[in-house]
This record gives structure tokens, C-alpha cells and sequence, in this order.
């Protein structure tokens, strides 16, 4: 496997608003210091494939809308790499769009698709596993996704059913995928994590670009007559003005649905590197370290007293002294403060106004 043509896709479209009044829908999640270290998930997304992809392999998905705050948060990055999705269609056209991308600048690519606003907490191990990935599908006709081993009954992730029966011969870390399983209720959470055979799905994909490409043309021909029929303009200036007009034709489908529930050669790679979606307030405080009384501070002057299990998320200039919270999450950001109990966070977008 040459480094050369290994290749990292990130998916950076979404206009989700979980971590309001941090996020909103004019900057999401992907482009804020969640963590408070300095660095955007994107950005951290990006690190984390540092000495397994050269910065000129890099690849960003995102709308028009973001394409300047891409290209101000990753300026090492080429700047026609930041592709602009003219509409939402989720995320097969998306994948399908940028494999055909790369595929007519290197036909030898071996391909990373990560989402841009995870959390890995363990990066040395993250690189091992993903190594190991890209050598399996370098010479192998083959999908790869990442498996989180889960350590709690999570009905908020779609789970991979493995078989561990049916090791690859040449990776004994990798494994057939049984079937793909939708996100379950709590009773059917709590039978899979029983089980040692169920991962959780990280949205995670490793493949070579004939793999991919191939794999459009087998089970989504339509679209892959849309973006095949593009090879003369990609990299051109006609490229954006082609793809505005054709994007629109593709089927709004997951790349899971379109591809993976249908693909023959679908192997998991079991993984535990300390993973988290980030996809609320709660979760960022299970991946936040914590002091005695189980509170997880993110911001340069904050003070706890009588208080416990809370978030507070407090990064500008300000003293924030809290005094008898338990369960809360407390954040601001510019003239907005929330207080709201971790309990009730999924009304955070009615409080807001955002679900409007």
C-alpha cells in the first residue's frame, strides 16, 4: 500500500443545531471548539489522519453555504478539494459524487469516509486500526466499516451484526457483516450489547475507488450514470455549474441503504479508540473529563460549588461561578445563555426557537 493514494473524505454537510446556542444552523457543530482545546471537530477530524494522509489527499463534502469556513479552517488543504453539494440528498450521492471525483485524479486511490464531527479520544489506536483497513482494502474487493465495541444499551446508533465466525483470511481483525440493524428500542439495545457479535455503526467506510465505483454501478446505475458521464469536467471550471444542474436528479438515499445493506463484500473491523458521535450535551459530558462530583467544565474561569453531573460550556472571557446545579447543562456563547437540565435537553430546539 503506497501512502501516496490514500485518500481521506470528510462529510461536513450537516446543518444540525444539537449543541445550540454554541451551534446553529449558520455554523454547526463541525466548525466550533466543542472540545474548548483550540481546534474545530473538523479540524480535529483532519489531525487525527495525520501521517496516513497527505494534506493533498484531503477531501471535504460540504454545501456552498460552508465551502468559505472549510477553507478558512483547513488552509493547508487544496482549495478544489472542497466539493459543494448544490442540495441535500443524503449521503450516497455525496459518496458517489466524490469517488467518481477522485477516482479521475487517481484511479489507484484507497479511500477513508469519515463524518467531521466525531470525537476519538484514543488517536494512536485510531491510526493502527485505520492502517489496518487500508492495507486489507488495497488489494481486496472489499468495503470495510468500523464497528464501536458498545459499552451501553445506545438507542441513538444503528448497530452491525458480525459474524465472528468468518474471520477475512487476511486480517483476523476483520469480520463478515451478518446484516446492518436500525437504531433499536431499549429492549432490543439491551439483547445486543449481551451479545459479543454487535458493534455500534460509526459511519465509518474504507474502500479502494473501483470497489466504490463499482458498487454504484452494480446496485444505483442510475446514479452512477449521472457522475460517470462527468469524467471530462471534474477539475475543470465547469465543474460546480455541471454538478448544480445534475445533483438534483440523484435519489435522496443513505450510502447504508443504497450500498451496504445490498453489497456482497462487506466486512466490520471491530474497534474500541474511545468514539462518540457527539450528538448532544449529555454525550459531550461522558466524553469530557470530570471532576469528584461528576462535572465536566470547558472554558478558562469556571467555578463549582454543591454542584454535580453537569456540562458547563462557558469558553469566552467570562467567570462563571455556579453554585447548587445537579444534572444542568449550562453554555453560552455571545449573548446567549442556556440553563437547561441535561434530562430535558431534547427540547433544547423548542426553547430555542431552532425547531421553527
Amino acid at each position: 500500500m503506497a501512502r501516496i493514494n490514500n485518500h481521506l473524505v470528510i462529510m461536513a454537510g450537516g446543518v444540525g443545531s444539537r449543541f445550540w446556542p454554541m451551534s446553529t444552523a449558520e455554523k454547526p457543530k463541525q466548525f466550533i471548539d466543542v472540545m474548548g482545546i483550540g481546534r474545530s471537530l473538523l479540524q480535529m477530524t483532519v489531525d487525527r489522519f495525520s501521517g496516513l494522509v497527505d494534506n493533498e489527499n484531503v477531501w471535504v463534502v460540504t454545501n456552498k453555504t460552508y465551502a468559505e469556513t472549510v477553507a478558512e479552517q483547513l488552509p493547508e488543504m487544496p482549495r478544489d478539494h472542497i466539493l459543494c453539494e448544490p442540495c441535500r440528498r443524503n449521503t450516497a450521492p455525496c459518496i458517489a459524487y466524490v469517488s467518481w471525483r477522485i477516482k479521475s485524479k487517481d484511479p489507484k486511490a484507497n479511500i477513508v469516509v469519515s463524518p467531521s464531527d466525531h470525537v476519538v479520544l484514543d488517536v494512536q489506536e485510531f491510526r493502527r486500526v485505520i492502517t489496518e483497513c487500508l492495507q486489507f482494502t488495497s488489494d481486496n474487493d472489499a468495503i470495510v466499516t468500523l464497528g464501536m465495541k458498545p459499552n451501553r444499551p445506545e438507542t441513538g446508533y444503528g448497530y452491525i451484526e458480525a459474524n465472528l465466525s468468518a474471520q477475512s483470511l487476511r486480517n483476523k481483525e476483520i469480520f463478515r457483516v451478518d446484516s446492518f440493524r436500525e437504531k433499536p428500542d431499549v429492549e432490543t439495545a439491551l439483547r445486543y450489547i449481551q451479545k459479543n457479535n454487535y458493534f455500534w455503526n460509526a459511519g465509518i467506510f474504507i474502500w479502494n475507488v473501483n470497489t466504490i465505483v463499482n458498487a454504484f454501478r452494480m446496485y444505483q446505475p442510475a446514479m452512477a450514470k449521472i457522475f460517470e458521464k462527468l469524467l471530462p469536467v471534474y477539475g475543470t471550471d465547469k465543474e460546480q455549474e455541471t454538478i448544480d444542474e445534475v445533483f438534483p436528479e440523484c435519489e435522496n438515499i443513505s450510502v447504508d441503504y443504497a450500498i451496504m445493506e445490498k453489497a456482497e463484500e462487506i466486512f466490520v473491523c471491530p474497534a474500541d479508540f474511545g468514539w462518540s458521535d457527539l450528538g448532544t450535551w449529555g454525550s459531550l459530558r461522558q466524553q469530557s473529563k470530570k471532576d469528584l462530583y461528576g462535572n465536566a467544565c470547558i472554558g478558562p474561569d469556571i467555578s463549582l460549588f454543591e454542584s454535580h453531573n453537569c456540562i458547563v460550556h462557558t469558553t469566552q472571557e467570562k467567570k462563571v461561578v455556579i453554585q447548587g446545579l445537579d444534572g444542568y447543562i449550562i453554555a453560552e456563547n455571545d449573548d446567549t445563555l442556556l440553563i437547561c437540565k441535561l434530562s430535558e435537553e431534547q427540547r433544547i430546539k423548542q426553547f430555542s426557537g431552532q425547531d421553527k
